[in-house]
């Protein structure tokens, strides 16, 4: 039953289901009151459907533009208004596909879409063309003047003939809105070489409803089309005449060529021979000579003053200032080497051993041997100076290339010389600026290099690295063969993790541990206070920093694993101390005639260093003071080195009834968040074992927390810091504050070894922790402690969360069995004992 209405607005309006054609994306049909054209095929089966639907009924579809290209359309991918259409043909193949004519002759505005019956059905509103009124009648007379004209100055322009039957029925159309819709169909047919309106100004016009709206929007459009046709056209008067201009520039040009040639006068003759003579002795190979030599020829042809001409010579200069066969005088002595990594570096024992092991095995071998190295430590190390003094002590020229947020290939490879401002890549840069083929390159940050659509550098990187195939690199630029297989490469990274896996395959990787607080006072003493005495123009005489004031920069004014912020330190007092020189010798000169009062040395102590460095800025540690319930300490490793968490856990009535949740905050990561579902599961299976037998766990919510909200944390070595958090929680038991903790769990409360001790003990030597619980199989880690740090703390390997639970959760048995006291040996592990770790 139809429900005819009219609506304020003086439109037909009748209310009807419909079963919907889903129209593809960019194609819209338009209610012509006519055949399509072309005609459409339904071949998707709830299409088919609903054209059968349609044919066993009144015949009436409604034609719905999808908003995406989706195969299998959803009730909400459609736009809001349609066109309704009879079916007058319909074909079915053989396949089941349905060939259709239709004639669309109403909008219909939809007010909702079901799927009945394996098709889409509409609710739709459909809403005919009104009469116009008498006294609009004037305004779309003027209307309709225009858009014929618009109509009209189109079809010149774009040379289209329409055939004589649509021309009558355009000019012949009695209702503006009908008009609008048959010009806007025209002007947005296909057509090659031809501007046309786009599918989405077609949506546009069957969304406008009234027609004084509709026929200023198409007026709109179709004028907007001229423009464009206009500015083409005068675009391309344009470039005729300037190709012309040019034709003729180098006709005249060539002619003025051929003159002084007959008159003995080459351009340019003398500076092109010049070029090939520098190619010949260059000692090129013979792809890249062959290839300087031909850019030669084309130079000698090319007018000088044109832009190529000018692309052609950088060319030329690049290739001649690469150095191909210009090596350094590298030289290898193991006793001077160790003797210059030792001035430049104090500590790092082992890293040291393994460097001097590179450069013997160099030595004998003549040539670069085995993996690139790949120093990995935190900011401050030294990792980058490290690479300076490799360089130093073989006699190689030094080249840095810093890769942090490098996300371009084109920066490692170069840019192809189509593009306008190419140039070589990095690699090859740094190359130029060595001079020699065979100095030390170190790539710096590579773990912080980034993907986008532009390419992945580290991807490029692989060829550079690669020993099998730098011998051939390929810049995009240059596009000829360049050897960097005589080339040292070093890499330096914060976090190993982040390296792509293939990349990491070509490095053997040399950890560079964060520093204990003897060495960094040492250090401070032995390189960082001389060199910036002599950088402050200061003397030993006029500055002194006691070991007092030394000890407490480190301690209350940088808490870092290099030693970056202690030389910024020391640098603020050589700062300040430079003023007060050269202020009390303005004074002294005033008062004294003579001014050979020799000043007073100054001297920095603990008591007054806060006059040169202000409050301190670590006073207290992060760790509580008090035992408490609910929170333990864990040991993590970040990117600058080792740190001390504290995780606090507390328990509450659930919100719903049997159903005891787990809530984590602090920003944390995927995987600890699976060690803390990890760590409850264990303590819901072994409940008796741990006095939590009479804990209801679905009658209780867990929230756990770490502080430090705004920092992401993640890793698996707080498993058992979340498990003995959460015990304590659930029991009301406190946990003590004097211990600190790190280890993976397993579903049986096992504990697994995790990685980074090293800077795990550090961090917690560096807050007066003095007991510490690490996983029994990284007890062969314990070797790499330094023996000032381990004389201060008690170590207890534990295999089991209930080893951790007794020692750390109070009341407790103050059992000393097992532990590793302050400055005792190190047990030893049997040789076939070697426990794969993972990383924290």
């Amino acid at each position: 039953m139809r429900r005819k209405r009219r609506n304020p607005t003086g439109y037909l309006e009748t209310i009807r289901h419909l079963p919907i054609i889903a129209l593809k994306e960019e194609r819209v049909i338009l209610p012509l009151g006519m055949p399509s054209k072309p005609p459409l095929w339904a071949a998707r089966p709830r299409s088919i459907n609903a054209v059968r639907h349609a044919l066993a009924g009144e015949g009436d579809v409604l034609l719905l533009t999808q908003k995406t290209g989706n195969s299998q359309p959803g009730e909400g991918d459609f736009y809001e208004v349609g066109a309704v259409a009879s079916i007058l043909e319909n074909l079915e193949t053989p396949k089941g596909e349905i060939k259709i004519i239709v004639e669309a002759y109403a909008r219909a505005i939809v007010l909702d879409v079901t799927e009945e019956d394996e098709m889409f059905v509409a609710r739709v509103r459909i809403v005919e063309n009104a009469p116009i009124e008498a006294s609009d009648k004037d305004d779309m007379d003027a209307l309709t003047g225009r858009l014929l004209k618009a109509f009209e100055d189109y079809n010149a322009k774009t040379s289209r003939s329409p055939s004589h039957e649509d021309e009558s029925l355009i000019t012949n159309e009695a209702h503006p809105g009908q008009l609008a819709d048959l010009v806007a169909f025209y002007c947005g047919q296909k057509e090659p070489n031809n501007l046309n309106l786009a599918y989405e100004q077609l949506q546009r016009v069957l969304h406008t409803l009234k027609a004084k709206d509709r026929i200023e929007m198409v007026i709109e459009m179709v004028g907007d089309l001229l423009e464009i046709i206009d500015i083409e056209e005068k675009l391309t008067a344009q470039v005729k005449k300037q190709v012309e201009k040019t034709q003729r520039e180098y006709y005249l040009t060539e002619k003025l060529k051929a003159i002084q040639k007959e008159l003995g006068r080459g351009v340019d003759g003398n500076d092109t021979e010049e070029l090939r003579e520098r190619i010949k002795e260059a000692k090129m190979t013979e792809e890249a000579e062959e290839k300087g030599l031909k850019e030669v020829d084309r130079l000698d042809q090319m007018p000088p003053m044109s832009a190529e001409s000018g692309v052609i010579r950088s060319y030329i200069d690049w290739l001649l200032s690469l150095p191909w066969d210009k090596a350094s005088e590298a030289k290898i002595e193991l006793r001077d080497a160790m003797k210059m990594l030792d001035e430049d570096h104090y500590g790092l024992k082992k890293v040291k051993e393994r460097i001097v092991e590179y450069l013997a095995v160099m030595k004998l071998v003549e040539r670069i041997h085995g993996p690139i190295l790949c120093f990995v430590g935190p900011p401050g190390v030294g990792k980058t100076s490290l690479g300076r003094s490799i360089a130093r002590a073989t006699g190689r020229e030094f080249v840095r290339m810093s890769l942090g947020g490098v996300r371009d290939e084109a920066e490692i490879r170069g840019h192809r010389r189509t593009y306008i401002g190419s140039i070589p890549g990095r690699v090859l840069q740094g190359m130029r600026d060595a001079g020699t083929k065979d100095p030390l390159f170190l790539l710096d940050e590579v773990d912080k290099m980034s993907m986008d659509f532009r390419g992945d550098p580290s991807s490029a990187l692989l060829e550079v690295l690669d020993p099998e195939q730098n011998n051939t690199f390929r810049d995009h630029y240059l596009d000829v063969a360049f050897d960097l297989s005589n080339v040292m490469f070093i890499t330096t990274a914060n976090v190993l993790p982040a390296i792509p896996e293939p990349l990491r395959d070509r490095m053997e990787v040399i950890e560079l541990p964060g520093y204990t607080e003897l060495e960094k006072m040492k250090i401070a003493k032995q390189f960082l206070l001389p060199r910036q005495l002599v950088a402050h123009g200061l003397s030993k005489e006029q500055l002194r920093l006691t070991d007092g004031a030394l000890h407490h920069i480190v301690e209350f004014y940088t808490r870092e694993a290099g030693v970056r912020n202690l030389e910024r330190e020391v640098t603020k007092i050589c700062r300040k101390v430079a003023k007060l020189i050269v202020a009390e010798a303005d004074k002294t000169a005033a008062e004294k005639a003579d001014g050979d009062e020799q000043a007073k040395p100054i001297a920095v102590t603990a008591r007054n260093l806060e006059q040169y460095l202000g409050p301190p800025r670590f006073l207290q540690s992060k760790t509580e003071k008090k035992d408490r319930v609910g929170v333990t300490h864990g040991l993590v490793y970040t990117q600058v080195g080792g740190d001390v968490i504290t995780i606090e856990a507390t328990k509450m009535p659930s919100t719903i009834a049997e159903e005891g949740r787990l809530t984590l905050t602090g920003q944390l990561g995927d995987v600890m968040r699976e060690s803390a579902t990890t760590a409850l599961s264990y303590l819901r299976s072994a409940a008796q074992e741990h006095g939590l037998e009479d804990v209801d766990f679905q009658k209780w919510d867990i929230h756990i927390h770490v502080p430090e909200g705004a920092v992401p944390k993640d890793g698996p070595s707080a498993g058992i810091t979340l498990a003995t958090a959460m015990l304590s929680a659930l029991s009301g038991r406190r946990v003590r504050t004097d211990i600190a903790m790190t280890g993976e769990i397993t579903l049986h409360g096992n504990v697994l070894p995790i990685g980074g001790l090293k800077e795990k003990l550090l961090a917690a030597h560096r807050l007066g922790i003095d007991e510490i619980l690490i996983p029994k199989d990284n007890q062969k880690d314990l070797v790499d402690i330094p023996a000032d740090v381990r004389k201060k703390m008690t170590i207890r390997p534990v295999e089991h969360v209930g080893e951790v639970i007794r020692r750390a959760v109070l009341p407790i048995e103050r059992d000393e069995e097992g532990a590793i006291p302050p400055g005792a040996e190190l047990p030893s592990l049997p040789a076939a004992q070697t426990p794969p770790s993972s990383p924290g």
